[in-house]
């Protein structure tokens, strides 16, 4: 059976105080103690961090036990995956968990990113790409090919990547815990300004997630004690498909691996699409976001602007596409960001999600990728009742 969150923490996304350590420590008491457990009830550690040279800190396994000494002589490993090396630390504990070796896991993804200057942060993070084709392509170029493609296919698609920022930023008003909560509106999102350049033909700045510091945590336990919690959140289905890393031999309309991670987690959850309640997606650039409704089967190759056109991803449509603002809003610390995910789908399911809860619930979908659709991981969740 698989496993279930029992317990979560979660820091705001932003320019923050305190180190890599801070955030690690401070979201490995906030998760033990939500989830009402002891230090020593927990039997392994799994950190999600990216670093590729953020911070000098590059051995934090062990940084959890800096939170409480009934870690120490626990297991504590670092899962690096690129932007989804939070979901590899939770599919990693996940799998313990399956396979008899824990019972109870505590997975915490964390990043300091605005210690580093713009420059630094995309250098960086290009350390995710292919070195030997892509090696002096930023992130930013990288989507921009996406994008350039996809408008020499299917003509400019500026307007609906501009409503996809928009309806991000907005969502992401409601949610206290995401690093930009200002609402700018679809004219200023559609409109080249010295406020919002290009960053990459045809990408400007609202296209683009933000550099964030941050960390979240939960607490994952077997099958057989989630009936013990007082909430428990459980994972119907979890994929995880890797694809090549050279760009140059990917499609980069067919979105591939995502569109595989999708299929995958939907056919072993045993649903369709269309019987989500919500999604939470990995908009790191919105060409993303608008690749994602194709490859999670809301539109066909081509289409994806119908279901914004339609409402559907809108917060009261058919299908809410990142009530908590996404990347694009929320925040885009790394190694973070699929512990973050799917805290903020454990809200959903909860009720917890306070002014961005979805309307009645009760089953979810987590999108996180690593690289440009590399490492893709998807999971199906819903609540343990």
């Amino acid at each position: 059976m698989n496993p279930s969150i029992v317990g979560w923490a979660h820091t705001p996304f932003g320019r923050l105080e305190g180190t890599l350590e801070d955030l690690i420590v401070t979201v490995t008491n906030g998760a033990i103690a939500d989830a009402g457990i002891t230090a020593a009830d927990v039997d392994g550690v799994w950190l999600g961090h990216f670093n590729s040279g953020l911070v000098s800190d590059g051995f934090p396994a062990a940084l959890a036990i800096q939170a409480d000494e009934g870690l120490r002589w626990k297991p504590a490993t670092r899962m690096e995956n690129a932007c989804a090396s939070g979901s590899a630390a939770l599919y990693s504990a996940a799998q313990a968990i399956k396979a008899g070796e824990a019972r109870i896991a505590l997975v915490i993804g964390a990043e300091k990113m605005t210690n580093n200057s713009t420059a630094d942060v995309g250098v960086a993070l290009a350390g995710a790409s292919y070195q030997k084709e892509e090696t002096g392509k930023t992130f930013p170029q990288i989507f921009a090919m996406y994008a350039a493609a996809y408008f020499e296919a299917f003509g400019d698609h500026s307007g609906d990547l501009a409503m996809i920022a928009a309806k991000n930023h907005r969502n992401g008003t409601k949610n206290p815990l995401a690093h930009l909560r200002k609402d700018f509106g679809f004219d200023f999102c559609n409109t080249v300004s010295d406020k919002n350049p290009i960053v990459a033909e045809p990408l400007r700045v609202t296209d683009c997630s933000l550099i964030s510091d941050g960390a979240a945590a939960v607490i994952l336990v077997a099958d057989e004690l989630a009936a013990d919690f007082d909430r428990a959140v459980t994972f119907r289905s979890m994929a995880h498909v890797q694809d090549v890393l050279p760009m140059s031999r990917r499609n980069l309309l067919a979105f591939e691996g995502p569109a595989r991670a999708f299929d995958a987690a939907f056919s072993a959850a045993g649903i369709d699409v269309t019987d989500l309640d919500f999604a939470e997606v990995h908009d790191c650039f919105t060409i993303a976001e608008l690749l994602c409704y194709e490859a999670m089967g809301l539109a066909e190759t081509g289409k994806g602007s119908d279901v914004i056109a339609a409402g559907t991803v809108f917060p009261d449509g058919a299908l809410p596409i990142n009530l908590s603002g996404g990347l694009k809003s929320k925040g885009h610390p790394v190694g973070a960001t699929g512990v973050s995910m799917h805290v903020m789908a454990a809200m959903q399911l909860t009720g917890a999600a306070g002014e961005f809860q979805a309307d009645d619930a009760e089953l979810g979908c987590v999108f996180n990728m690593g690289g440009s659709g590399v490492a893709n991981y998807c999971s199906v969740l819903e609540r343990r009742h």
